[in-house]
């Protein structure tokens, strides 16, 4: 991988990482104030299909019996401080790479998995989970072209 596509890589794990960041941050503040307070509107609401409340008062906003954002937290964090140490000029083993990728087709399987039950069963949008879907769609295109196009670079 040249030192232009390893540094574009680099702003592109960066920037996805702090847009799904402040997605899922803003999706936690929300989800603890619906919590303490049941009649709590959240500012995502909008319409009646366009909901965050319907989306996260349901059980698959909780799936592995937390809220689901708070994966996000996480997921986010570490990939926007990768990119960021892919800025500063960090190179890491393939394992590593690999490891990264994985990480994020296992997201975009869940992500997906969210998405056609937010759409078919909820019939609800979460605007803030919908940017969530993007950036995992660009980072899983991203790792697939990094690992198809450049497998011996790792």
């Amino acid at each position: 991988m040249s030192a232009a596509s390893y540094r574009a890589l680099g702003w592109i794990l960066s920037i996805c990482g702090a847009i799904g960041l402040v997605a899922a941050g803003t999706l936690s503040i929300e989800k603890y104030k619906l919590l303490t307070n049941p009649f709590y509107a959240p500012s995502c609401n909008v319409s009646a299909t366009i909901n965050c409340g319907t989306v996260m008062q349901s059980d698959q906003a909780a799936a592995f019996g937390f809220p689901n954002p708070f994966i996000g937290l996480v997921g986010f964090a570490v990939v926007l401080t990768i990119g960021v140490a892919v800025l500063a000029g960090a190179r890491f083993s393939r394992w590593f790479w690999w490891g990264l990728t994985a990480g994020v087709a296992a997201g975009l399987v869940f992500v997906g998995w969210l998405a056609f039950q937010s759409i078919f069963v909820i019939e609800a949008l979460c605007p803030y989970c919908m940017a969530v879907w993007a950036v995992m769609l660009v980072l899983a295109g991203t790792m697939a072209r990094c690992v198809i196009r450049a497998p011996r670079m790792w």
